[in-house]
């Protein structure tokens, strides 16, 4: 079936914003016909479920069957349902847009279902900045990906990971003296201290900092820490204790990754929504929805390949 690629494009990324904004819990055809229906207007169709409007009475089975027409639509609807692990049911046998409606009024009152509304009343799709790394490919990356799905691919063997934990991050930390009262920055891992460059006293990192364009200036002092096999060592130093420094790591022939991170295994409940792959420069989530399109795409051309 053939049909207009931009349009199938724009409407995927909606169908898709729009389920991550309700976990997953609007059916792949409920969530494109009422895109279709309001052209892609997210702010009147969380209005829609949200505050129950008469509206979505008018989605009635004559709708249905002009969207089996659509083209653009069913097009969407049969990639995001290959793409989903979980199967759904088929077009003429899913409820009514009113039963999903009461489906979710009647959600217990806690407050992660709270939590949901509030942020799809809001437009928005909380999401963090996690650390990956895999083992394998000696490859640590960092990844934007939404609170509720933790999960990123690696570039070079395609499996997919849990975050790095965050007491065993590494990489540019932020540290506070509680000696000299003085904030500065270096090459460290959580729960490892390192010298501070006024004072010499062993500090622990308060975090590990995501990379960023604009970072700023970076520090005069150089690195140095009670690490054994440390470009810079500090004495006395610590046997075993491992320098994080990425000059102290070529110099001895070291792995890039310090702790990789875990294999993911699917619960077989996540569904196709967005955000499984955003970078850290892109602030605008139809950048990140994108490169999970794409991603799915990869994933159906690997599997098509074999």
């Amino acid at each position: 079936m053939q049909g207009n690629p931009a349009e199938e494009l724009e409407l995927e990324k909606s169908v898709r914003r729009l389920r991550e904004k309700f976990h997953g819990n609007i059916p792949i055809e409920t969530a494109v016909l009422l895109m279709r229906k309001s052209g892609n207007n997210h702010v009147q169709v969380t209005t829609w479920i949200i505050l129950l409007k008469d509206e979505l009475n008018d989605i009635d089975q004559d709708d249905r069957v002009r969207l089996k027409k659509d083209k653009v639509a069913m097009n969407v609807i049969n990639k995001l349902k290959k793409d989903s692990e979980k199967p759904k049911p088929d077009l003429s046998s899913d409820k009514d847009i009113k039963d999903l409606a009461a489906k979710l009024k009647c959600l217990p009152l806690t407050e992660k279902n709270l939590k949901m509304f509030n942020n799809a009343s809001e437009n928005q799709i909380p999401s963090s900045d996690r650390q990956f790394a895999c083992k394998d490919c000696d490859k640590m990356w960092w990844r934007r990906v939404p609170q509720r799905k933790e999960v990123s691919k690696c570039r070079g063997c395609h499996k997919k990971y849990d975050p790095v934990p965050y007491n065993k991050m590494w990489g540019i930390a932020e540290f506070h003296c509680h000696n000299c009262k003085r904030t500065f920055k270096g090459f460290a891992q959580m729960e490892v201290s390192s010298p501070c460059y006024l004072c010499g006293v062993p500090v622990l990192p308060s975090r590990i900092l995501p990379p960023r364009r604009n970072s700023g200036p970076r520090t005069r002092n150089p690195h140095s820490c009670f690490a054994e096999n440390c470009y810079n060592r500090r004495e006395p130093y610590i046997p075993g204790l491992e320098c994080v420094h990425p000059r102290s790591r070529t110099k001895h022939n070291a792995p890039k990754v310090l702790y990789p991170s875990t294999v993911h295994v699917s619960s077989g409940s996540t569904v196709a929504t967005c955000l499984s792959q955003g970078s850290l420069t892109q602030c605008d989530v139809d950048d990140l929805i994108l490169d999970d399109i794409q991603e799915s795409d990869e994933d159906g051309s690997d599997s098509n390949d074999s």
